[in-house]
């Protein structure tokens, strides 16, 4: 099995280390494709203004100067000596669950292993503060991912059909079980944070507001505070299928 990974923290990201480390339980034909610096936040975008820079750093290692969704079709359609058969994107630094998966490049890079017609999955680690330090536990997804990734892969997905894999912020001994879920929904705005540089001049910072959520039994976002492995099915057809008739109707 050939497997392409690829990120959106960066080339030398941990949690692509760790993805890789993963992988090789799966597969000694590993490929990595990740943006050259951090593209959190770039959900799927193309770079379609500027050229891609392609920078070889290893044996079957590149670094792309753009998008998660760039590297995959770099890997895909350029360094690659044939198609992947499955691509991971992650591990993320973060879990990408509710309306977050709207935002990630994570999952975008899932997102567009699914369009080119290959098996794909996001794969994130929840985390959480010591301090100012960041602190994600990807022991966690190390140990549990392997086993959940080979059933996940043995099973047969739609065309069109991804899937999204979100570790939540414990120890692997405290995980309480791996479930099938629905996205969430959080209530959270984007804040402008302005402030001033050195002449006096405004410049501006979005930022995340969020207030506290429980989530639904059967969401991602039930399943984090849980502590349980969450497993979501995306799809692609972003269509509203239930409302076509009403629409219908109203354009009569």
């Amino acid at each position: 099995m050939r497997i392409l990974l690829t990120n959106d923290d960066g080339i030398h990201a941990e949690g692509l280390a760790s993805l890789e480390r993963i992988a090789r339980t799966l597969s000694d034909d590993v490929w990595v494709v990740a943006p050259e610096q951090d593209q959190s936040g770039y959900a799927h975008s193309l770079s379609i203004s500027e050229p891609l820079r392609l920078r070889k750093i290893g044996d079957k290692h590149y670094a792309v100067r753009g998008t998660p969704t760039d590297c995959v079709i770099m890997g895909v359609k350029k360094i690659l000596p044939g198609m992947p058969d499955l691509i991971l994107s992650g591990v993320n630094s973060g879990a990408n669950i509710a309306d977050d998966v709207t935002y990630s490049g994570t999952v975008a890079g899932a997102m567009e292993g699914a369009l080119l017609g290959v098996r794909s999955i996001a794969v994130s680690q929840a985390y959480s503060y010591a301090g100012e330090d960041r602190v994600v536990p990807y022991e966690t997804t190390e140990a549990l991912a392997p086993a959940l990734l080979k059933k996940l892969v043995a099973m047969p997905l739609p065309d069109g059909v991804l899937l999204n894999v979100n570790f939540p912020n414990c120890a692997p001994d405290e995980i309480e079980g791996t479930v099938v879920t629905s996205q969430g929904k959080l209530v959270h705005s984007l804040w402008v944070d302005e402030r001033r540089d050195g002449r006096g001049l405004p410049y501006y910072w979005l930022r995340f507001g969020r207030e506290p959520v429980e989530g639904k039994k059967g969401t991602d976002l039930h399943a984090m505070r849980n502590r349980l492995v969450s497993v979501t099915p995306l799809q692609l057809d972003l269509t509203a299928h239930e409302i076509r008739d009403q629409l219908t109707k109203a354009l009569a």
